[in-house]
C-alpha cells in the first residue's frame, strides 16, 4: 500500500479522489450559504452552520477535508514539478488537440485559488473558530454564533465582492478541467463515457461558479 502512495500513478489516484472529494463538498459549502439569500432572516444559515460545526461526525470530515486538501495541494505540486523536470524546455509546436487550455493553466489556476483559500479561511473560519470575533445569537433560548452577520457585514464592501467573483471564476477554470481529469485518473477514460462526464463537468461548473457569485452579489444589493 505504501509502495503504491509512493509512486508517481498513486500519487495521481490519490489527486483524483481528493479532488473528488473537494468537488463534493463545494456543493455543500455552496448549498449552506445559499440559505444567507433564500431567506430575509440569517436564522437558517447560523442553525445550518452551527450542525456543520458541532456535529460529531461532520467535524470529523472537516479534519479530513483540511487533509485532503493540504495533499490534493502537495501532491499536484509534487507531480507538476516532475512534469517541469521531465520537459524542462517546451515543445516548440504546441499540441493543442491534446493540451486544453484549461488544462495548460492547472498550476496557475491551482496557485490563485490556494491564496484565495488562505484569505477566505482568515475571513470567516479563522475568525470564528479560532479568534472568537463572532457575535452570538439566541433561537429558542440556544446561543448561536451569527455568522450570517460577518458573512453579509464582508459582503457589503464592494471590492470584496469583485474579489471573490474572480476568485469563483478562477476556481471555475480549475474545475471545468479538474472534474474530467479527476475521472480519467480513475480509468473513466472512454468514448462512451468521456463526453458525457465533460458535460457533467461543465454544468457543475456553471452551478458551482453562478451559485457562489449570486450570494455576495445578492447581499451586496439588499444593503
Amino acid at each position: 500500500m505504501a509502495s503504491v502512495l509512493s509512486s508517481s500513478i498513486g500519487k495521481k489516484l490519490f489527486v483524483a479522489l481528493a479532488g473528488l472529494f473537494l468537488i463534493t463538498f463545494l456543493l455543500v459549502h455552496m448549498s449552506i450559504n445559499l440559505l444567507l439569500i433564500l431567506f430575509e432572516d440569517r436564522q437558517y444559515y447560523n442553525i445550518a452552520a452551527h450542525f456543520m460545526g458541532s456535529n460529531v461526525i461532520i467535524k470529523v470530515f472537516e479534519i479530513v477535508l483540511f487533509g485532503g486538501l493540504l495533499l490534493h495541494i502537495i501532491y499536484s505540486g509534487y507531480l507538476q514539478i516532475l512534469n517541469w523536470i521531465a520537459r524542462p524546455v517546451g515543445y516548440k509546436v504546441e499540441n493543442n488537440e491534446q493540451t486544453s487550455f484549461f488544462s495548460k493553466y492547472m498550476i496557475h489556476t491551482a496557485a490563485i485559488i490556494f491564496v484565495f483559500l488562505v484569505i477566505h479561511l482568515f475571513d470567516f473560519y479563522f475568525r470564528a473558530k479560532i479568534f472568537g470575533e463572532v457575535q452570538e445569537v439566541i433561537y429558542d433560548g440556544k446561543v448561536f454564533h451569527d455568522l450570517g452577520a460577518l458573512v453579509t457585514g464582508k459582503f457589503r464592501i464592494g471590492w470584496v465582492v469583485l474579489f471573490y467573483i474572480a476568485a469563483f471564476l478562477f476556481l471555475g477554470f480549475h474545475l471545468i478541467h479538474g472534474f474530467q481529469s479527476a475521472f480519467q485518473t480513475l480509468g473513466l477514460n472512454h468514448e462512451k463515457y468521456t463526453p458525457f462526464i465533460k458535460v457533467v463537468g461543465i454544468i457543475y461548473t456553471f452551478v458551482i461558479v453562478i451559485g457562489f457569485s449570486l450570494i455576495p452579489i445578492v447581499i451586496y444589493f439588499k444593503q
